[in-house]
């Protein structure tokens, strides 16, 4: 967590410190009221994004690890099957959200400035810059840090937690809140698996089952386009399962055209 760095403090939720430092309140309070505001926040999102039928993904890895990348080869396998919007979080430049527009779908960019990570907050003010009628996945890239994202609900339905084979397989076991957190782990950039000797992916999966995460493991290239077919199937059967349990999605108003095409999703592949 942030408390030390002092991080928890985000554009999106300023206004909240200011208000609660003017009246005096110590450090550990105001860090305390911002979480409780965050996860306020993060459940009016996750209504919003019910009542429109929505589903979301929260992406979260290292820096490098390939979550642009991913974004872009998902979007040339669904575009014509699926609706997708995408919210970009760094530090600064849009350069992620333009490579996303590029491919012809809507992203809206948020700029943290110093704050390493997103918070419900800034979801819901980028929100007010996109429209969510008639979307099927909504994609919110988290910035790049194995920390601090973890601990901020944004109001997303999934996370899932990109680790690429350049970096150790030990991961999972080094950043245990991270990958404790992920309901997908994916093994991107696996191309290079022949060339690299010192990542184990039975090892990766070790680790995250040491975590007592049951959450299934996919390798992919994004760059190669291997391993697309099982990612797509997962969030096909994901996107499905959200709208059948949310009875606002299920009862159709008699006489009006369903608000969302069907899905019909192929079994989701659940493990390497």
């Amino acid at each position: 967590m942030c408390d030390t760095c002092g991080c928890n403090v985000t554009h999106g939720n300023a206004h909240l410190a200011e208000k609660k430092n003017a009246q005096g309140h110590s450090a550990v309070s105001v860090l305390t009221d911002l979480l409780s505001a965050n996860d306020r926040q993060a459940a009016h999102n996750r209504r919003h994004f019910d009542g429109h039928g929505v589903f979301v993904v929260n992406l979260m890895s290292a820096p490098g690890a390939g979550k642009t990348l991913l974004l872009e080869a998902t979007i040339d396998a669904l575009k014509d099957e699926l609706r997708i919007a995408v919210i970009e979080g760094d530090l600064e430049t849009e350069n992620d959200a333009a490579r996303i527009r590029a491919k012809g779908v809507p992203a809206h960019q948020i700029v943290t400035g110093t704050a390493c990570h997103l918070d419900a907050h800034m979801v819901h003010d980028a929100l007010h810059h996109m429209t969510l009628d008639g979307l099927d996945i909504l994609f919110i890239e988290n910035v790049g840090n194995l920390v601090c994202p973890a601990s901020f609900d944004l109001g997303q339905h999934r996370n899932v937690t990109l680790l690429s084979v350049t970096e150790g397989d030990d991961k999972p076991a080094k950043y245990p809140v991270m990958f404790r957190t992920a309901d997908l782990m994916l093994l991107t950039k696996t191309d290079l698996l022949p060339v690299l000797d010192d990542f184990d992916p039975a090892r990766a999966e070790g680790a995250l089952r040491a975590l007592a995460n049951p959450a299934p493991v996919l390798r992919l290239s994004a760059k190669k386009r291997d391993g697309l077919e099982a990612w797509s199937d997962w969030l096909r059967a994901q996107l499905a399962r959200i709208r059948a349990s949310d009875p606002a999605i299920r009862a159709e108003i008699p006489g009006r055209p369903p608000r969302f095409r069907p899905v019909n999703p192929k079994p989701a592949t659940q493990g390497v």
